[in-house]
């Protein structure tokens, strides 16, 4: 469906809204996660790998949209962290798997609760109306577009 033309693009302000949105998140969680020494945009790794049984770099490229090279220094911060660890697969030598530690599991224990205490503040403004129909309206078109994730997540419901 044709929602806008050139003309009507002027007066569009979806993408600035939802890119200001996806920023605010970021910041939220930056500031939730501070105390633990980990950025939003790690968070976001652990919480696929914990959460999504996502266990591989390629897998994690994919998920977040992120090249090969920005994934590589993202891990090497993690496991510099003590967060997680490569370990080469048993079935295939050339892959590399990705293994939270010990204190990496610990910290992934805890980002339920970060992210709810995360997400309610950014919605602080939203009725549960508002809210449950914003989730439908982004999941409608995450799926239409095809995000592995949000279909995944649709599909365990």
């Amino acid at each position: 469906m044709t929602h806008f033309t050139p003309d009507s693009f002027r007066n569009c302000h979806l993408g600035l809204l939802l890119g200001r949105a996806a920023l605010l998140k970021d910041r939220i969680i930056d500031t939730h996660m501070e105390p633990h020494g980990v950025t939003a945009a790690q968070f976001k790794v652990l919480i696929i790998i914990a959460q999504f049984d996502v266990d591989t770099p390629a897998e994690l490229c994919r998920n977040l949209s992120l090249d090969s090279g920005s994934m590589t220094r993202m891990l090497d911060r993690l496991e510099q962290k003590g967060l997680l660890a490569r370990k080469r697969s048993e079935q295939d030598r050339r892959q590399v798997q990705l293994v939270l530690t010990e204190d990496g599991q610990r910290l992934a224990d805890m980002l339920p609760h970060i992210g709810a205490q995360s997400m309610n503040e950014l919605a602080r403004a939203l009725k549960p109306g508002e809210l449950h129909t914003l989730e439908k309206i982004l999941t409608k078109i995450l799926v239409a577009a095809g995000d592995a994730i949000v279909i995944q997540r649709v599909g365990n419901q």
